[in-house]
């Protein structure tokens, strides 16, 4: 049973990545051939007006099928077999419409993913609070209270970076495995710059400032919303930093990657714990889908953005056949990795 539910919280994200292309191709009067969730043989199709909506075998993605969106070889523009496509007006197709458009279309995808976060960040810290980064506890030979850190105190900045969330401070600390940091603070008005060494915690197995964070109760719906813009401002700059680790070596393959497996085993767990943890889940894995999909690497919708501005600049369209070179490597890179991480997540789950 719970595990449905993560499937279904899964196929949420992915509904709304899709539906983000959708809408835009619609806007700018682009013929959608088909709307699919999920991959593999069809379990349930429906064909409307004009597009055919269908849901695969495997929920391990979505695609919107645009006419004139893959076009490889402009000679053989006029040799499609179905007539109904051939019959179709010029603009109509997804390759004759401006660069503007067309990256539109593309980039509502991950930011429909963003938004859903927002939205669902507000309505979860409007519900429950948040915490704050203004200390209500210094713990006794703590790294904080070495320093003076007091009660009241709120944490605004770390290494010259501004910080709006306790996740912005924890990540900082993690990050810094030790080393001193300069952190900046606020005490009755007036800021505050220290350096500071985070201590090793055994039991917890992490480094710790020894402070707790003073919680905000009953919020209001514009506090929650502002927090939700923040959190999920923390979530897209972690992906980042823990991307740009991986690609530099300093990360671990083992907790900081994690694939559909590992996605449906926390997803499943979240439900399990109620709803509203499944829905702080979905809110977190909806802007990292966004943030993977902005990378840029060609199928992905970022690399398709690099192209168009590509084209922007140079005023001229990057040739079909190396837009089809680009993508088939690109599967072959992405499919490749998908193998990889399923393969982790089966031998070593991650703990949750």
């Amino acid at each position: 049973m719970y595990y449905i539910l993560g499937i279904l919280a899964i196929g949420v994200m992915i509904i709304i990545h899709e539906l983000g292309h959708y809408i835009l191709a619609k806007i700018n009067g682009v013929k959608v051939l088909e709307f699919a969730i999920g991959f593999g043989p069809k379990i349930i199709s429906h064909q409307g007006k004009e597009t055919l909506f269908s849901i695969g075998l495997l929920p391990i993605g979505g695609y919107v099928n645009m006419l004139g969106s893959i076009d490889y070889d402009s000679k053989d523009d006029d040799k499609d077999d179905d007539k109904q496509i051939e019959e179709e007006p010029e603009d109509r197709y997804f390759k004759n419409k401006s660069p503007l458009q067309r990256f539109s279309i593309i980039i509502a995808g991950p930011l429909m993913n963003i938004l859903l976060s927002i939205v669902l960040f507000s309505a979860f810290y409007t519900h429950f609070g948040f915490a704050d980064t203004t200390l209500s506890q210094v713990q006794e030979e703590s790294a904080a209270q070495e320093i003076g850190l007091a009660v009241g105190d709120k944490i605004t900045g770390i290494n010259d970076g501004k910080v709006f969330t306790v996740d912005d401070v924890n990540i900082e600390i993690g990050l810094s495995k030790g080393e001193t940091m300069n952190i900046e603070f606020e005490r009755d008005g007036n800021k505050v710059e220290k350096s500071i060494t985070p201590k090793y915690n055994e039991e917890q197995e992490k480094y710790m400032l020894g402070v707790v964070f003073s919680v905000v109760e009953n919020p209001s719906f514009g506090a929650g919303f502002k927090h939700s813009l923040n959190e999920t401002a923390t979530i897209v700059t972690n992906n980042y930093k823990v991307i740009a680790n991986l690609l530099q070596g300093k990360g671990n393959l083992k907790t900081d990657l994690g694939g559909p497996v590992a996605i449906l085993q926390i997803s499943s767990s979240a439900a399990k714990a109620g709803i509203w943890n499944l829905t702080y889940l979905i809110a977190v894995m909806s802007a990292g889908l966004g943030i993977v999909n902005l990378l840029p690497l060609p199928v992905l919708d970022g690399g398709n953005c690099i192209l168009i501005l590509i084209e922007l600049i140079t005023r001229r369209k990057v040739p079909d056949k190396i837009v089809g070179v680009l993508n088939t490597i690109g599967f072959i890179f992405l499919f490749g990795v998908m193998i990889l991480v399923t393969v982790k997540d089966i031998l070593f789950p991650m703990n949750f």
